[in-house]
């Protein structure tokens, strides 16, 4: 699919039908998020693939959004293996997982994969759920699957600010 096109129709699903993904169209999906950027390249991510009834149910007790979604992806990093900036120690490790989330996102769509970022999730319960080591910080949860006929973007979906409120050239 053309870019512009892509960004343009790509909406947060939440409705789906229920087959889970064929390990081909996850690995298509990895794939993208592979190539992503990340600080240094040093590929601080970690990514959870849940794609069994049993995984989904235990996702269910820990988070409220899951959308009846057959798939999902757990975004994670790895706390120590991050680029810090030496200014002010900020760590690109939870940037570089949000922009691996954004290409996994994205490649979905261009599968045909209808995709919904969720931050609503207790990291304690996903933790407990899924035994992920202290080190390692859930960062996004992409539920995902074949959108159902009933699927549609909210209302505020198209709803943008003015390019000169986000903007500005030169100075604040």
């Amino acid at each position: 699919m053309e870019f512009q096109k892509l960004i343009e129709e790509r909406y947060s699903v939440r409705s789906f039908r229920p087959e889970h993904l064929g390990q081909e169209v996850i690995d298509r999906i990895l794939a993208a998020g592979h190539k992503a950027p990340t600080g240094c390249n040093y590929q601080p991510q970690r990514i959870l693939v849940l794609n069994t009834d049993e995984s989904i149910e235990k996702l269910s007790s820990c988070t409220k959004c899951g959308f009846g979604a057959p798939t999902a992806m757990l975004v994670c990093y790895h706390r120590s293996e991050t680029w810090t900036r030496p200014y002010d120690g900020a760590h690109s490790a939870p940037v570089d997982a949000a922009i691996v989330a954004t290409h996994l996102m994205l490649a979905a769509h261009d599968l045909g994969v209808g995709c919904c970022w969720v931050m609503h999730f207790d990291p304690a319960a996903m933790r407990a759920a899924f035994h992920i080591p202290n080190e390692v910080e859930p960062l996004a949860l992409l539920v995902m699957g074949y959108p159902s006929e009933e699927a549609a973007p909210l209302p505020l979906h198209s709803t943008v600010r003015p390019m000169d409120e986000v903007v500005r050239y030169e100075q604040f």
